[in-house]
């Protein structure tokens, strides 16, 4: 058993996905409360421009998508510095569920075999820039909730994985492929799961849906490994 197991950043799937006698059970993700202030979040948004747009370069094609700076600076930011940095190149799709979400971003998922993929976050006590701020990484490499902006996780959005604590989101992070309303910071009447989203798919839907329906192991990992050869950032 990974001692690892109970960190692992998961979006908790759909009631109507959940395999009987699941092992997932304690591992969905539980976004609970904001620890940042929100009028300083505003404040940085403000301050932010046109967004950019990354450009996702897999091994089974290329999807494009806007990054949100105007209302997530602080994810999109943390974002835009690990793809400019290589960090996410050469990293695997870990978890596809088809009817869900695909979820990417962890640095284990490497070898797309790895035991501890889903696991991996950036390098403890770094750091990135936020509008001329720089912003610091915990010691396990997470950054602060912003929890800030209602952009639902309708299909294509690009939305944050955690592990359920405050504070706890890193690299890792899922496209929608439905509507998965239930994972809305704000919609407590449905679900304790909070995950903002600070991206849309604006192009290659296609390609997204295409890894959404590759046959997955029993961990939800695609049998024949989905690679990400690179994301680009541009204006």
């Amino acid at each position: 058993m990974i001692a690892a197991a109970a960190t692992i950043a998961r979006a908790i799937r759909p009631a109507s996905l959940r395999a009987s006698g699941s092992a997932l059970a304690g591992r969905a993700v539980q976004h609970r409360a904001a620890l940042i202030q929100r009028p300083a979040i505003r404040a940085l948004s403000a301050q932010a421009s046109s967004n950019p747009i990354a450009v996702f370069d897999t091994s089974m094609g290329t999807f494009e998508a806007e990054i949100f700076m105007d209302k997530m600076p602080i994810t999109a930011s943390n974002f835009i510095d690990l793809a400019n940095t290589g960090f996410y190149n050469g990293v695997h799709f870990h978890r596809v569920i088809d009817g869900f979400m695909l979820q990417f971003g962890c640095p284990h998922a490497k070898d797309p075999k790895s035991r501890m993929a889903g696991t991996g976050n950036p390098p403890g006590g770094s750091s990135f820039t936020c509008n001329g701020k720089t912003i610091a990484r915990d010691a396990g490499g997470n950054i602060p909730d912003e929890l800030i902006d209602k952009t639902s996780n309708e299909p294509g959005t690009l939305s944050m994985a955690n592990t359920g604590q405050p504070n706890s989101g890193g690299s890792q992070f899922f496209v929608n492929t439905v509507h998965n309303d239930f994972l809305d910071w704000w919609r407590s009447d449905l679900s304790p799961s909070q995950h903002p989203v600070f991206g849309k798919v604006t192009s290659g839907m296609d390609v997204v849906n295409k890894i959404g329906k590759m046959p997955t192991d029993p961990g939800d990992a695609p049998i024949k490994p989905v690679m990400m050869n690179s994301v680009v950032i541009k204006s």
